[in-house]
C-alpha cells in the first residue's frame, strides 16, 4: 500500500511544475550579424560609406565585434539567472526547515545517532538534543520502539516519531527536497519484524535508503540514474560493514576499551554509580564481546587492517576526480560514512586510521564542509 500510495503520489499532475516552467524556457540565443544589419551599413551615408570604400574588412570586424559583445553581455545574464534559479531549491529547503521543531534522542557516542547529526549539521537543521540514559531509558518510555536514535518531528500541531537513522535521514531529505508533508512521508518506509541470524526478533523498515521524489526532482537533485544508485550502495556499506568495525576497533584491547568507556560515560547520561561500574565492568564485557564480534564478521587477527582497507575502499570509490561521492558537496553517503567514523574521534582507533590509510583528505572535508554550512545558514 506504501508503494501504491507513492506511486500515485509521483505520477499526480503540478508536482515538479516549477522544475518543468524553467526547463522549456528557451536559452538565449547568440546574436549575430544579420542581413538587415549588413544593408544598413553597406545603403547608409557618410561614416559607413568610408568604411564600405575603404576596406570590408573593417565592417565585418566592426560587425563581429558588436555581436561578440552582445552575445557575452546576453550570456552572462542567462549565467546570473541560472545561478538564481538554482539557488531557488535553497531557500525552499530553508523556509521547509524553519517549519520543523526537532528533537534528537540519542547517545552521543552512538554511530547512528551520530550520522543523523552529521545530516541536520550540513542541512543546517535546528534540533534539540535529549541524551539518553543507556541504562534506565526513561527519556525514551514514551515510545514502544526502544532503540536510539529517534527523532520527534514538530510541524504545527502535528508530531511524528521517526524511527532507525536512515529512516531518518531519507524521510527528512524527501521532506526537504519534495515538500510533501512529512505526516505522509513516513508512510513510505513502514516497518517490519524480522528474526536476524542470531534467532533474535528485529524491527526492519522498508525502502529506507530511498528517497521518495517523483522523476523530475531525482534528476534536479542527481542528474544521472547512476548517482542515485551509487549514494544508497555505500549508504547500506555503511550500516551494513563499517558501522561493525567500531566496536572491534575501539575495544581492541583492555587498555582500550577502557578509554573508550572513560570517553562514553565522560560523553553519555550516567549517575555517579552507573558511570563507575559501566566504565569497569562495561570496559571488560565489550573487550569480551568485541572478541565475538570478530568472529562473527570474519575479521582479521588484527582487526585495525580490515578498519583501514574499509577506508580506502571507500577512497577509491569516492575517486581522484571528485571531492565527495556526491560531487562538490558531500551526499547522504559521505555524511553516513563520515558520521560512523566520527564517534571513535579522541580514541587510538581513530588516530591510527587517520595515520594508516587514505581516508584523512577526505574526512576533512567533509568536517569542513558540515562547519562551513552551519555557519552559512
Amino acid at each position: 500500500m506504501a508503494l501504491a500510495s507513492w506511486v500515485a503520489r509521483a505520477l499526480r499532475p503540478g508536482r515538479g511544475a516549477l522544475v518543468e516552467r524553467l526547463s522549456a524556457r528557451p536559452r538565449p540565443a547568440l546574436p549575430g550579424p544579420s542581413r538587415a544589419g549588413f544593408a544598413g551599413a553597406a545603403g547608409g551615408q557618410g561614416a559607413g560609406r568610408v568604411i564600405r570604400r575603404g576596406s570590408p574588412r573593417w565592417l565585418g570586424a566592426a560587425a563581429l565585434t558588436l555581436g561578440g559583445a552582445l552575445g557575452l553581455y546576453h550570456t552572462a545574464r542567462w549565467h546570473l539567472r541560472a545561478q538564481h534559479l538554482r539557488a531557488e531549491p535553497s531557500a525552499v529547503q530553508l523556509s521547509l526547515s524553519s517549519r520543523l521543531q526537532l528533537t534528537l534522542y540519542q547517545y552521543k557516542t552512538c554511530p547512528f545517532c551520530s550520522k543523523v547529526r552529521a545530516f541536520l549539521d550540513f542541512h543546517a537543521l535546528p534540533y534539540k538534543v535529549v541524551e539518553v540514559n543507556p541504562v534506565r531509558r526513561a527519556e525514551i518510555k514514551f515510545s514502544s520502539y526502544r532503540k536510539v536514535p529517534i527523532l520527534v518531528a514538530q510541524e504545527g500541531d502535528s508530531s511524528q516519531q521517526l524511527n532507525d537513522s536512515s529512516v531518518i535521514i531519507s524521510a527528512l531529505k524527501t521532506y526537504l527536497v519534495s515538500g510533501q508533508p512529512l505526516e505522509e512521508i513516513i508512510t513510505y518506509y513502514p516497518s517490519m519484524k524480522a528474526v536476524n541470524d542470531q534467532g533474535k526478533e528485529v524491527t526492519e523498515f522498508c525502502n529506507k535508503y530511498w528517497l521518495m521524489l517523483d522523476e523530475k526532482e531525482a534528476q534536479q537533485m542527481y542528474g544521472r540514474k547512476e548517482a542515485r544508485t551509487e549514494e544508497m550502495k555505500w549508504r547500506q556499506w555503511a550500516d551494513d560493514w563499517l558501522v561493525h568495525l567500531i566496536s572491534p576497533n575501539v575495544y581492541r584491547t583492555p587498555t582500550e576499551a577502557l578509554a573508550s568507556f572513560d570517553y562514553i560515560v565522560r560523553e553519555g547520561k550516567f549517575g555517579a554509580v552507573e558511570g563507575a561500574m559501566a566504565k569497569y565492568v562495561g570496559a571488560a564485557a565489550m573487550y569480551l564481546i568485541s572478541k565475538r564480534l570478530k568472529s562473527r564478521h570474519h575479521l582479521q587477527d588484527d582487526v585495525r587492517e580490515d578498519l583501514y582497507e574499509a577506508a580506502n575502499k571507500w577512497v577509491a570509490a569516492v575517486g581522484k576526480d571528485r571531492p565527495f561521492m556526491g560531487g562538490q558537496k558531500p551526499n547522504l553517503a559521505d555524511l553516513a560514512v563520515y558520521g560512523v567514523l566520527r564517534v571513535m574521534e579522541g580514541l587510538e582507533a581513530f588516530d591510527d586510521l587517520m595515520q594508516h590509510s587514505r581516508i584523512q583528505p577526505w574526512y576533512l572535508r567533509v568536517e569542513k564542509a558540515i562547519a562551513e554550512a552551519s555557519l552559512t545558514h
